[in-house]
């Protein structure tokens, strides 16, 4: 039998389909070529239309199954990873009522900067674990607000996986994981967070039958079978956001384990079993994919803007692109521990919410015309972001989760030796490198939720390790002197702010 997993990202759309029993990934392919369209209508704005989502991934299926010639009617389940945070808002029909507010649409920031202060910030981080800050159930407030005509309208509010979902199977479900990461349940309650909703006069009719994260939460219809190339009765048996989805592809699932990636933006995920919070939200606690009432398991998250776009904004910059990433890695590697005093900050894109959600833009420091060059700046921007991980993953440190192996798909800034190996050293973890992605863990997240597979273990049992990173005892202190001078420009930088 075969599973087939989805990634609905905000720049493409991926489908892969994998050998249940060999747990090989038989083909994968992604839509747009191009990235997709994100409008702005205004500056901080960011919108989609959820049917370009269905409409890449009809492309993105038809390509893997006629380059694998899989029958149909062989595939087990399905699994759905998706971007996080995003709003799509559905009428009695199961018609979308407008764009979907997306991850990085900022303009319910202040709606949930007030949110947390009207309804009193102990009393919200106890339940919630986080400021409703500018998550879903703030986007929603804001089309309350500024849309009630449309308002009006709403019969169910959903994340982008659980519009995939529904378009394959007619049935509006969510999860308590997705429902979390739009601060819509309370763990203290373990139920909807009727705290907020009732702050911000939503119905709790919006919010769709809570279904558990790997469970058949419903089959492909003969209408989306038609249009998808697909078998009807196939099992949608998983859904989780993006980042819990990539720790589960990790096999990322226990208390202490560490999942992480860096392309364009950076994210650290640390599970725990305690139910704890960041006083500040500069680091947010969801409920991860296995979470249930009996057994506690939150995914802590560090999110990082600026991590592979300062690498790529270096490339453009420097030579036009035309140095490739291997050569930048290459001259980089060439110079010392430390950039021999440069120090980039790579908070560039937008606000960090390890920040505190300031916005101090990216720094340069340190630059001597007489003996510094591009390969210096190529090590320095690595280790800046490096070395903002390592700033948040001490915050995290405050709440329980304490890095000493820490598993990442070989993709993206880990294909650099020295981001792997500053990272190591650094933190003094060990760095194990997967060869998996977002849609090929869906796909093993189906097995689980469909029950092909008997357990978690078995989905793994076939995960290849491809390389072990072991921090440098040596180079120790060097790492640490390097630090300490990215520490002293930040502290500068965030003075002024």
């Amino acid at each position: 039998m075969y599973l087939l997993g989805f990634d609905i990202g905000s720049s493409s759309v991926k489908a892969s389909i994998i050998n249940g029993e060999s747990g090989e990934c038989l083909a994968s392919a992604f839509y747009p070529k191009q990235e997709m369209k994100i409008t702005a209508v205004q500056s901080g704005w960011a919108e989609q239309e959820p049917e370009q989502w269905w409409e890449n991934l009809k492309l993105a299926v038809a390509e893997i199954m006629d380059r694998t010639k899989v029958d149909p009617a062989n595939i087990d389940s399905i699994g759905i990873s998706y971007q996080m945070h995003g709003l799509v808002l559905v009428d009695k029909n199961q018609q979308v009522l407008r764009p979907s507010i997306i991850w990085c649409d900022s303009r319910a920031t202040s709606i949930g900067e007030n949110a947390l202060k009207e309804i009193g910030e102990q009393l919200c981080l106890e339940n919630l674990l986080n400021s409703p800050g500018n998550f879903t159930a703030s986007k929603l407030k804001w089309v309350k607000d500024n849309e009630p005509e449309l308002y009006a309208r709403i019969d169910k509010i959903m994340l982008p996986g659980d519009y995939i979902a529904m378009k394959l199977s007619g049935e509006v479900k969510t999860t308590a994981s997705g429902l979390s990461e739009g601060i819509m349940w309370n763990f203290k309650e373990n139920k909807v967070a009727r705290l907020l909703l009732g702050h911000y006069g939503f119905d709790e009719s919006f919010i769709p039958e809570v279904v558990p994260t790997f469970s058949v939460q419903g089959i492909v219809t003969e209408s989306a079978a038609k249009e998808m190339g697909l078998a009807p009765g196939i099992k949608i048996s998983y859904r989780a956001g993006d980042q819990p989805n990539n720790a589960l592809s990790l096999n990322v699932l226990n208390p202490g384990e560490i999942a992480t990636t860096a392309g364009t933006s950076g994210v650290v995920y640390g599970v725990s079993d305690e139910i704890k919070y960041d006083p500040k939200s500069r680091v947010n606690t969801f409920a991860h994919v296995n979470h249930t009432a009996e057994a506690n398991r939150l995914g802590v998250l560090l999110c990082i803007n600026g991590t592979g776009i300062l690498n790529s904004w270096l490339n453009k910059q420097i030579g036009g692109g035309a140095i490739s990433y291997e050569k930048m890695n290459e001259l980089a590697a060439g110079v010392p521990i430390g950039s021999e005093g440069v120090s980039i900050l790579p908070f560039g894109n937008g606000a960090e919410r390890v920040l505190e959600n300031k916005n101090p833009g990216s720094t340069l420091a340190g630059i001597n015309f007489n003996m510094h060059t591009h390969a210096h700046l190529f090590r320095a921007a690595q280790e800046g972001i490096v070395f903002s991980f390592k700033y948040g993953m001490d915050i995290m440190k405050t709440i329980g989760i304490d890095a000493k192996v820490i598993r990442a798909g070989k993709a993206n800034m880990f294909l650099s030796p020295i981001f792997r190996e500053t990272l190591a050293g650094i933190t003094g973890a060990t760095i194990e490198l997967y060869n998996t992605d977002g849609s090929v863990g869906a796909a093993r997240g189906a097995g689980i939720g469909s029950g092909y597979y008997k357990s978690a273990g078995e989905a793994f049992s076939n995960l290849k390790k491809l390389e072990t990173i072991e921090p440098n005892a040596k180079a120790a202190t060097a790492y640490q002197e390097a630090y300490e001078n990215w520490l002293k420009q930040l502290a500068k930088v965030m003075r002024s702010e």
